[in-house]
């Protein structure tokens, strides 16, 4: 599987490290117990088909990004950069196949 960097361009899904549901949401640590934080930490669902994932490219530019993926066919929709850096960062304006 190819997955589009938009810093990199598309390389291969080894250089990546998945970083789990980009879905939920993480809990207020003002309010949240700690069943709010296990469930966060620890259950996930097991999605069949689109689904948004952070993924890290630990192998290239080190940059977290989210992947639109389908999980059944692992074609990749779209990804973008995440954290305060990804407005910065240059980008490579590719397309996803």
């Amino acid at each position: 599987m190819l997955i589009p960097c938009p810093h990199c361009g598309p390389r291969d899904v080894g250089e990546f490290t998945y970083g789990g549901d980009a879905t939920k949401e993480r809990p207020d640590p003002e309010s949240a117990s700690a069943e709010d934080w296990c469930d966060y930490v620890f259950h996930r669902d097991n999605p069949r088909g689109r689904h948004v994932e952070y993924w890290h490219h630990g192998q290239g530019c080190r940059l977290w990004l989210k992947v639109t993926r389908d999980t059944v066919t692992h074609k990749i929709e779209g990804t973008e950069l995440v954290g305060p850096w990804a407005e910065s960062a240059p980008k490579q304006g590719r397309d996803v196949a």
